[in-house]
């Protein structure tokens, strides 16, 4: 699974689309909830208050499938930068790992061109 170039880039593609997807939604949402206050008033919840909790359980269920993803993406790139081997013998691996712990999604991205992709490239080319 580790070799695999459809989980590389699932795991280093979909933490980034995830959050332009949200901010995308996010957007929405507020432009439907600025839409409907036009007349100045935001008491629009006349209707049944259990559709209103479904909407609210369908986005923490989102938000659990996020972090989910972007756990399974940190450890995913953590497993396969200790397994790398052009990582062993320098100080390059306690950095990928650190990239990854701190710019969790942009890092997985980059390791996934960088060290992947491109090394790919040139196993290929010769």
């Amino acid at each position: 699974m580790i070799q695999s170039k459809f989980w590389q880039a699932f795991f280093a593609l979909a933490p980034i689309i995830i959050l332009f997807g949200f901010i995308i939604c996010y957007l929405l949402f507020l432009m439907a909830i600025f839409s409907n206050a036009a007349d100045g008033g935001f008491d629009h919840y006349e209707d049944d208050p259990f559709a209103m909790m479904g909407g609210i359980t369908a986005f923490f269920l989102f938000i659990i499938f996020v972090i989910l993803i972007s756990l399974g993406s940190l450890i995913f790139y953590i497993v396969h930068a200790v397994q790398n081997p052009n990582l062993r013998g320098n100080n390059l691996l306690l950095v990928w790992i650190l990239l990854f712990i701190f710019a969790n999604g942009i890092g997985q991205m980059i390791y996934w061109l960088v060290e992947i992709v491109s090394k790919r490239n040139k196993l290929e080319a010769t």
